[in-house]
């Protein structure tokens, strides 16, 4: 017999691209015993983005609800029972569509929409696992579009690590508790 692990509220995972931070994401929703739901931001454009996605899905496997939601991830919460886990991957892929969106979103607009995510991960009634790229450990970017996102994505995972009661950062696949105790 499995034991349910409990999670969080809030459950953020950070680490850069490739690090496997979604498959560690993956592995504690599936831990917790709870019907998981799957809110996936990728928008896809091109060949490359679909197979990702197909890997993700493949790499997943069965039991998973999927809500394909881009932007509106309070759409996305509204039918979630607190019997669940919810699994949002990713925070990055959503603020690139929110800043894509608008050709030139003001800073008002890209601090409301923040805040309303962190609302609603706050009024969630499910646990939900999020997964965010770590970006500001790079090089610095040569054009302002992609300093902005940067400087916008790293006060974003600011305000999920401080909401959230557990985040680790994944690195070569390995998990690093920052805050919390895994579960």
């Amino acid at each position: 017999m499995t034991v349910a692990r409990p999670l969080p509220k809030l459950t953020v995972v950070i680490g850069g691209a490739a690090s496997g931070k979604s498959a560690f994401a993956e592995a504690l929703v599936l831990a917790s015993s709870r019907p998981r739901i799957y809110v996936a931001t990728a928008e896809v454009w091109d060949a490359e983005m679909a197979a990702k996605v197909a890997a993700h899905r493949a790499a997943r496997g069965a039991g998973w609800r999927t809500v394909e939601e881009p932007r509106d991830i309070a759409r996305a919460l509204r039918e979630v029972s607190p019997a669940e886990a919810v699994l949002i991957d990713c925070a990055t892929l959503w603020l690139t569509n929110v800043m894509l969106a608008d050709p030139a979103p003001s800073d008002a607009a890209l601090v409301t929409a923040m805040s309303d995510l962190l609302a609603t991960l706050a009024a969630c009634p499910a646990p939900v696992v999020i997964v965010t790229n770590e970006t500001g450990q790079g090089i610095v970017p040569d054009n302002a579009l992609a300093r902005r996102f940067r400087s916008t994505q790293g006060t974003l995972n600011q305000g999920l690590a401080a909401q959230a009661g557990l985040v680790v950062a994944v690195i070569a696949g390995l998990p690093l508790v920052l805050k919390g105790a895994l579960p």
